[in-house]
């Protein structure tokens, strides 16, 4: 059960809470950059945290029964991706009402689900949604979007030039960062379908732009992104050792998927099979990635100095299940939890270049904060339990231990 705490009107960048000041109490809190502090305070004012102060009071939000941390970061979700009134796979660009309505529920199971910031990697129709969150109208997670990726189609992709013109029109379009496909689907074997002069352009360009670059890549087309120059490789699935350590000398932020988007693939494979690009054989490949996955994630976050941040690729299916990736991430592959968290803050946000604005819990940052009933450090499970949602100063979501919504 959930109670949102301030109208919508009221939400993130454009209007402060009704409350200026909110004094939340912290038993145990980790504050997004590895550190876990105990028993103390943490002071909001309008839409940013001004204070941690073990004396502050009165105290408006008693989480002490709770760890608390800072709102999730996913860096890979497909946030208007549904299936369609039939119940099968529409993929992310559809327009029709039952899409934008479906794109808003999406938005709000995420936010319900502790994540208040996501890269969505893309979609023209994220952008009408992106912009509604953002002015208030709709409740929902800050989105940033890709708006239309490039697609590798070799020669057909089209000249350096013509490449460095699409970045630029993906610019004035809106698009927060720039989505490049620089292999197949793992479904058709994830061949690199760019080469490495087309993928020098795209993201020479986006940076002379000023823009990031997400690099969909398997295989050796991990390496190539990191000698272009690119920010952030996804999947990277089948990229050998070498490889890896190529992206880290460059400084190449690393998003690996451990289980939860190729999971739900195979629990709603009815709903994919069929539809463009989901056959009997992609699914029996995806079968087959899923002990590729753990592998690469495991050895990713064995290379001293890699950045290796947190990503679920959400499709339609895992909205408001993303945290499902941390468990994956932790059970399978590994991964230490405290590292698991920080890749979801401060080093998810540091990819982004907002590692000044959220990601931790600190005086000056967003107040997006969250809390999970149980401590991920000791059980990844806890993960599912979130029992406060604050994004930019606004409560959405408090329950009490009991189970009984706790009103302000």
């Amino acid at each position: 059960m959930f109670i949102v705490c301030a109208t919508a009107q009221a939400n993130t960048e454009t209007a402060p809470p009704q409350n200026n000041r909110i004094v939340i109490g912290a038993g145990t809190l980790l504050d997004g950059r590895g550190h876990v502090l105990r028993d103390t305070r943490i002071v909001v004012e309008g839409a940013k945290i001004v204070a941690l102060d073990p004396k502050a009071s009165p105290v408006d939000y008693d989480l002490r029964g709770f760890t608390v941390l800072p709102g999730w970061i996913d860096s890979h979700v497909h946030i208007t991706w549904s299936f369609g009134p039939g119940g099968k796979n529409e993929g992310a660009e559809q327009t029709t009402q039952f899409a934008a309505y479906q794109s808003a529920s999406n938005a709000w199971l995420t936010l319900m689900a502790g994540f208040t910031t996501v890269q969505s990697v893309g979609s023209p129709a994220d952008v009408p949604l992106r912009d509604a969150i953002a002015k208030g109208a709709i409740p929902g997670p800050r989105i940033l979007t890709a708006v239309e990726p490039l697609e590798g189609q070799g020669e057909k992709t089209g000249t350096p030039d013509e490449i460095r013109t699409f970045v630029r029109k993906q610019k004035e379009a809106g698009a927060d960062l720039i989505k490049i496909f620089a292999s197949q689907s793992i479904r058709q074997g994830g061949g690199m379908t760019l080469s490495q002069d087309q993928l020098n352009a795209a993201c020479d360009e986006a940076n002379k732009q000023g823009l990031r670059t997400l690099v969909h890549a398997y295989k050796d087309a991990a390496r190539a992104a990191a000698l272009a120059g690119c920010t952030e490789v996804e999947h990277g699935t089948m990229a050998t050792d070498d490889d890896l350590k190529v992206l880290a000398e460059h400084g190449t932020y690393f998003d690996p998927q451990a289980g939860l988007v190729i999971e739900n693939y195979l629990a709603n494979k009815e709903r994919f099979l069929g539809t463009q690009g989901y056959t009997e054989e992609g699914f029996a490949a995806m079968e087959r990635a899923v002990s590729l996955d753990h592998d690469i994630v495991r050895r990713a976050v064995k290379i001293p100095g890699f950045k290796v941040v947190f990503g679920s690729d959400a499709v339609a299916g895992a909205h408001g299940r993303n945290a499902e990736e941390f468990i994956d991430r932790v059970r399978d592959a590994g991964v230490d939890p405290m590292s698991a968290m920080v890749s979801a803050n401060s080093l998810a946000a540091e990819a982004m270049r907002m590692g000044n604005r959220i990601g931790s819990i600190a005086p000056g940052y967003e107040a997006d904060i969250i809390a999970l009933d149980g401590d991920p450090l000791r059980d990844i499970t806890a993960v599912r339990r979130v029992v406060f949602v604050m994004k930019g100063g606004v409560v959405y979501e408090n329950v009490r231990r009991e189970g009984h919504p706790e009103s302000h």
